[in-house]
């Protein structure tokens, strides 16, 4: 499990066109999000505003839907796939999505890139709370029909999915990725949703599609492309579907860590599958007594640093303020290893380890801020003004509270304290480096 903080953009951004569906011109805002809000739509064109979270109660069930609509109390908010899946491709945990009609607007080439150049444009801040994300530990299946889903244990996360159509000019495709925010920019997001030319007939027939062209959308005609722009992607069909089932596995409650595998599944079968996995995530989700939503618990902690029992000298994070300041806390009691031989009948913790529990906290500042920080190690190359003011001994908790003093590229420099009972025991200046496994 690979722990990371919470995400959302730095400022608002607009994105302006015409609704996929309803053809009607449409305003959507992106705004940042305080942490643990998730994301969440906003209707502005209603008195009052009307908000509805991206979760699984809100998923709209009807006939033949072949979009991700979501309701709350009458209103609707068709279309949000392609909108979640750049949130989710991107790992944007927390946003406020603002429409001024009842669904977004389909981006100019019907794919997700233009939103992505978007979310980059105004980039991304680091929050300070930990993801929580669903570790998929035992084998999950949903099947209907000819279509099949599988959620199975992996340790990341991946997608592998497979197609089959009569057409020769998509017919069966597979393709597995591991999802994560650069892979999604390269060989995800540009692939265009697509559309068999019955099924766009059926769909002018109930009134659909009045903003969709060959622009937005890939059309195929029995066995013929229709639009004049070559395809993106030798597989672009089959890119666009992992695309689509990225965005419906939002409303699973939490990023996924287990390795999704599909077969000839669409927004019907995507959404049932995530509603499945919603109730087994929400049956197994605990907080231990005395966590709060702002402290990183010890698995938390074990899924960023690499270290082990018995070297493991951190228990908790109180407090995180991206690449700025971070308190951590040791329980310190007998059973630690060092207390056999430093000192027997007169048990001290070394004053190294305290030095090295206070570069672990330091550790967790600097890695939380990167990405895949099981990609990374952090090097303690210095020591500085180390002065050790009171012994610590079983039964104190110290406390090590770090600000970061200089960060420049690789390095960086913490002045560290701890204290025991409010009475500062221990302090340094600590340097160290961020490498590459």
């Amino acid at each position: 499990m690979v722990i990371r903080q919470q995400k959302t953009i730095k400022k608002s951004v607009a994105y302006e066109g015409v609704g996929l569906h309803t053809g009607q011109t449409v305003k959507m805002v992106f705004k940042p999000a305080a942490p643990d809000t998730g994301v969440v739509f906003r209707r502005v064109d209603l008195e009052p505003v009307v908000e509805i979270p991206a979760k699984a109660e809100f998923i709209y069930s009807g006939r033949n839907i072949r979009n991700t609509t979501l309701t709350k109390n009458g209103h609707k908010i068709h279309t949000v796939e392609h909108v979640l899946a750049s949130i989710s491709g991107l790992q944007i945990d927390n946003l406020i999505v603002e429409l001024d009609a009842d669904e977004p607007p389909e981006p100019h080439d019907g794919s997700c890139a233009e939103i992505v150049k978007l979310f980059d444009s105004v980039g991304y801040e680091n929050q300070s709370l930990p993801v929580r994300s669903f570790k998929i530990k035992e084998p999950l299946s949903y099947k209907n029909g000819d279509v099949e889903l599988i959620a199975l244990p992996y340790e990341g996360f991946r997608i592998s999915f497979t197609i089959e159509y009569k057409s020769t000019c998509i017919g069966t495709q597979y393709i597995s990725f591991d999802i994560n925010p650069k892979m999604f920019r390269k060989e995800i997001a540009p692939a265009r949703t697509f559309a068999l030319m019955s099924d766009v007939e059926m769909l002018k027939s109930q009134g659909l599609i009045k903003g969709g062209t060959l622009e937005n959308a890939v059309v195929v005609d029995n066995n013929k492309i229709l639009n004049e722009k070559p395809l993106r992607f030798q597989d672009e069909f089959v890119r666009h579907k992992i695309l689509d089932l990225i965005g419906d596995l939002v409303f699973a409650g939490a990023p996924l860590e287990g390795h999704i595998i599909a077969i000839k599944s669409g927004h019907d079968n995507n959404l049932e599958f995530s509603k499945l996995l919603s109730d087994v995530y929400r049956r197994g989700k605990k907080i231990a007594d005395g966590v709060t939503d702002k402290s990183w618990d010890i698995n938390d902690i074990m899924g960023i640093m690499p270290h082990r029992y018995p070297f493991l000298l951190v228990d908790r994070i109180l407090e995180l303020e991206d690449n700025k300041r971070v308190v951590g806390i040791k329980n310190v009691t007998i059973n630690e290893p060092f207390f056999m031989g430093h000192f027997p009948g007169y048990p001290i913790m070394p004053a190294v380890l305290i030095v090295e529990a206070m570069a672990q906290v330091g550790g967790i500042l600097l890695l939380s801020s990167v990405d895949s920080p099981d990609k990374y190690l952090v090097y303690f190359i210095g020591i500085d003004k180390a002065k050790f003011r009171k012994p610590v001994v079983p039964g104190d908790q110290v406390r090590f509270e770090l600000e970061m003093v200089s960060l420049k590229r690789k390095f960086c420099k913490m002045k560290g304290k701890a204290y025991v009972d409010g009475k500062l025991v221990a302090e340094a200046i600590l340097t160290s480096s961020i490498i590459k496994r």
